[in-house]
């Protein structure tokens, strides 16, 4: 159907109204008059309308020996077929009538304005919900909130914030943001398109915690939201207090291993940046993992960040007092693979240690063992690795008495191990054994709307590594990462950003720094969002076919068609208007 107003007659017409012709007499018209909801009916003669006879006109002339035509009147309102019903005062029948041929189209009746004005009211209804639930949230959420367009004026402003800056919201709202927010920085997050979260801000000689939000749309900042979130360090510091004494309780005596790698602080998964439904679905899953003692195996592209997610699992799970021990099998020359999961005995062959050494199996007791890219193990160690999660102990090259050991398995791949089962190149014995929790990491082109977060998260840090001033990066550059698949994934995103952030010699980002031919890469092929419109368009779709095979059946009568459809005819006027 072509896209039209809800307001136009085309929407609500109907298209095969009940007519008169020259054989009808008036009795005939007074019948029909009678089947229909209104008080008069159209004439046509081979499509055209010549005009109208009216209920009282028939029962005048109802014992008259006289023709149809005798009685017509010729005055009828005649329309286009987008002619907005919002025009109708007088209620009067719409005569739909084609601009060209005159050929009548439809006809609005009664019965038709009837479901018009049910849907104008529903619509009303939701918005005047909507509106209201707007309101209350608006000015219940946060300390303050202030919203302005591109252009930095404000559009929105609640009760809280005026009582911080003492200016009312019909003071502040069409002023520029500047003139009503003291040392604001909206207008800098308008023009770089990055959030600025958790900052802090001295606003009316008091210290806050505020966020500084971009609003897309379509690829463009249309506007800005800032957040205050805390009044001051004393709440900061309460809530910190709580989540140490939250993270406190329970704490059992750290023991000390062998041998535990030293690395920095712990992952928690909230460290993982990312708020996009998808990695959010995948942060939830690793939480489950987490609690249990069960082995995880975790898939994904290159460069989405697997290994965070392991180490997350691990600070997060019951073994986080131990070691955590990484292996990336897909680094290590097979020749040395083994030595280095299994360790080796004194004199096991030339070039050993004197007095040999353990093994990252055995250094793992006691915590977690991470074989990352275990797709590309080979198969004589995946059978050894099989044999030590089955027997729960490990033999060292040249040794002659297993070792016991106890770890929790974390694997990961991008590989797909299934064609690699069929190629006969993983173990499928080892692949069920690691495959108990699985956990799939999302490709950055399925979660565009995190990378404004992993840049606001990132710039600051190379800032400090570097020991320089904060760079801003244009929100050009942002619409042209939307647009990019990013093979590389986070990592390529990364490495990009510290690339430009070397390269700059100003302190604002430009898209001229971006690498040689990044905007000639491939597109991505389309967002979550998107494939869920898509989705939704398609369920639309099927709906719509449906409903216009039954009205092509009934030959395009509404009451009938709504009959067979098990909805009332409002509901079926209401239901293609929203398909159009």
């Amino acid at each position: 159907m072509p896209m039209t107003s809800i307001n136009h007659v085309k929407q609500w017409m109907n298209m095969e109204p009940i007519t008169l012709s020259n054989t009808h007499t008036p009795r005939d018209a007074l019948t029909l008059i009678a089947k229909s909801a209104d008080k008069e009916l159209p004439i046509v003669e081979k499509g055209q309308m010549l005009g109208v006879v009216t209920l009282q006109d028939c029962v005048v002339h109802l014992d008259e020996d006289t023709d149809i035509f005798s009685i017509m009147k010729s005055e009828f309102l005649a329309v286009s077929d987008d002619f907005s019903l919002k025009e109708n005062r007088d209620g009067a029948p719409l005569y739909v009538l084609h601009e060209k041929t005159g050929i009548l189209e439809g006809v609005i009746g009664r019965e038709e304005m009837a479901a018009y004005y049910e849907r104008i009211r529903e619509r009303e209804e939701d918005a005047q919900k909507t509106i209201e639930w707007l309101k209350l949230s608006f000015d219940t959420a946060y300390e303050g909130v202030a919203i302005v367009d591109e252009k930095g004026i404000v559009q929105l402003f609640n009760e809280t914030y005026s009582r911080y800056v003492g200016v009312t919201k019909e003071e502040a709202i069409g002023r520029s943001v500047e003139n009503v927010i003291d040392n604001t920085r909206l207008p800098v997050v308008l023009k770089t398109g990055v959030p600025e979260r958790n900052q802090p801000h001295r606003l009316q000689g008091q210290e806050l915690v505020v966020h500084r939000l971009p609003i897309w749309k379509n690829g463009k900042v249309i506007g800005a939201v800032g957040m205050l979130v805390y009044e001051g360090i004393t709440e900061i510091q309460q809530v910190l207090q709580r989540m140490e004494l939250l993270h406190t309780t329970g704490k059992q005596t750290e023991k000390q291993g062998a041998e535990k790698p030293v690395r920095q602080g712990p992952v928690h998964f909230e460290d993982i940046v990312g708020e996009s439904p998808v990695i959010a679905k995948a942060k939830k899953i690793g939480r489950k993992a987490a609690q249990t003692k069960a082995a995880v195996i975790i898939t994904g592209e290159t460069g989405v960040g697997k290994e965070p997610f392991a180490h997350a699992i691990h600070d997060m799970g019951k073994r986080s007092k131990g070691p955590f021990v990484a292996v990336n099998c897909s680094a290590i020359p097979e020749n040395l693979l083994e030595s280095e999961l299994f360790g080796y005995e004194k004199g096991a062959f030339t070039g050993t240690r004197n007095d040999g050494k353990p093994g990252k199996i055995e250094l793992a007791h006691g915590g977690t063992l991470f074989l990352d890219e275990i797709g590309d193990m080979p198969l004589t160690t995946q059978a050894k690795i099989l044999r030590v999660l089955q027997e729960r102990e490990v033999d060292r090259v040249g040794g002659t008495a297993p070792i016991p050991v106890d770890f929790r398995l974390i694997t990961a791949t991008n590989k797909d191990l299934k064609k690699q089962m069929e190629a006969d190149k993983f173990r499928e014995d080892l692949y069920y054994r690691l495959h108990v929790m699985p956990l799939h990491i999302p490709p950055l082109r399925e979660r565009k709307q995190d990378i404004p977060l992993i840049i606001a998260d990132q710039l600051p840090k190379l800032s400090e590594i570097n020991e320089t001033t904060e760079k801003t990066i244009d929100k050009e550059i942002l619409q042209i990462m939307f647009r990019y698949e990013w093979p590389g994934n986070v990592r390529e995103l990364l490495n990009v950003l510290e690339r430009m952030f070397h390269l700059c010699e100003e302190d604002h980002i430009r898209s001229e720094d971006l690498p040689d031919g990044f905007n000639e890469q491939k597109r991505a092929p389309g967002s979550l969002s998107e494939w869920r419109e898509k989705k939704q368009k398609q369920e639309q779709k099927f709906e719509q076919k449906q409903i216009e095979d039954v009205l092509k059946e009934v030959k395009g009568n509404k009451s009938e068609a709504a009959k067979r459809l098990g909805i009332s005819r409002a509901t079926l006027y209401n239901k293609l208007s929203r398909f159009s």
